[in-house]
């Protein structure tokens, strides 16, 4: 957090970092543009600068930079900081969200709090919520049941997904998503797992061959809010506080409307682009959900303390 003169005030400049390209339709980018402008115009003497596509901070690093103070604001794939707090591997465990409608219906519920409790006692907090569907896709071959995968080098975004692909005869190689079009480019990856707003942000079409898309059985849903830094927060002016939390409600609100046009945006520009594209069936979901039962589900209650009561709270949202 920094301070400018501006005539005879000065002006707090805030720091927003994310690894999406900037300016290029990636919803996660257009809603910390659209905090940034909601703020600017209610005239609280505050700023906020937005530096995308990892320019400021590396994916992995923004947790650490955010809880600490160093960086003010980020757009934040949650379970990327499950190394730090595996409670965060519930952000991202395989079959646990389906669809949008529930997704919001977490965002309020004692799951949610629990998490979101995690997040403050780090010394980060969340202004706007987001929860992104996800597909997979393949230079090899279309991805459905659990044995198409076997033998596929695959990228997923969190130990959950990563130990059930795992079960499924897969090989893991971990990286954020910004470096899933070099990894598919260059070879080292067979295969991504991702969010469909990633996948058409970083042209990942270019590489792919086939695409599952979430369609009615959406295997694949990944948090990732918006957060502030406490210590930078607790210092703003109870102007410039109440400006941001207004602005991150508008920008969820958002979200939560033009996030459901995402997955037919993913469909479509694969389409264009000569991809195959097809969907799973029940059952095939069905396959992939008893296998993370066997394998994500049993590690993360064995592993993480509370760990299965805090899934309870997660499949007791209806």
């Amino acid at each position: 957090m920094g301070t400018v003169a501006t005539g005879a005030t000065a002006q707090t400049v805030l720091k927003a970092s994310h690894q999406f390209p900037g300016g290029k339709g990636d919803i996660r980018d257009e809603m910390v543009q659209m905090i940034a402008r909601d703020v600017a115009a209610a005239d609280v003497d505050l700023e906020i600068q937005i530096f995308p596509g990892s320019s400021l901070y590396k994916p992995n690093d923004q947790w650490n930079a955010v809880t600490r103070g160093l960086l003010d604001m980020t757009s934040f794939p949650l379970d990327y900081a499950s190394g730090r707090h595996p409670e965060f591997s519930a952000t991202l465990m395989p079959g646990l969200v389906g669809n949008f409608d529930r997704a919001k219906r977490l965002n309020d519920s004692e799951f949610m709090t629990d998490i979101k409790k995690v997040i403050e006692d780090a010394g980060a907090m969340v202004i706007a919520d987001a929860w992104l569907s996800g597909a997979f896709a393949s230079k090899q071959g279309c991805i459905t049941s659990p044995d198409t995968l076997k033998g596929q080098v695959i990228r997923a975004a969190g130990p959950a997904f990563e130990e059930m692909l795992v079960a499924a005869g897969a090989s893991i190689s971990s990286m954020p998503s910004s470096e899933i079009y070099t990894g598919m480019q260059t070879g080292v990856l067979d295969a991504a797992n991702t969010s469909s707003a990633s996948f058409v942000s970083y042209r990942l079409f270019e590489h792919a061959k086939c695409l599952t898309a979430p369609g009615e059985n959406a295997l694949w849903f990944m948090y990732e809010p918006v957060l502030v830094s406490k210590k930078v927060f607790e210092r703003l002016t109870p102007e410039q506080q109440k400006a941001i939390l207004a602005a991150g409600e508008k920008a969820e609100a958002f979200f939560d409307e033009e996030v459901r046009k995402g997955d037919q945006l993913m469909v479509d520009t694969y389409k264009k682009a000569g991809v195959e594209v097809v969907e799973m069936s029940k059952e095939d979901y069905d396959a992939w959900l008893e296998l993370a039962k066997q394998s994500s589900y049993k590690n993360f209650a064995e592993k993480v303390e509370g760990g299965d009561a805090l899934i309870e709270k997660a499949l007791a949202v209806q």
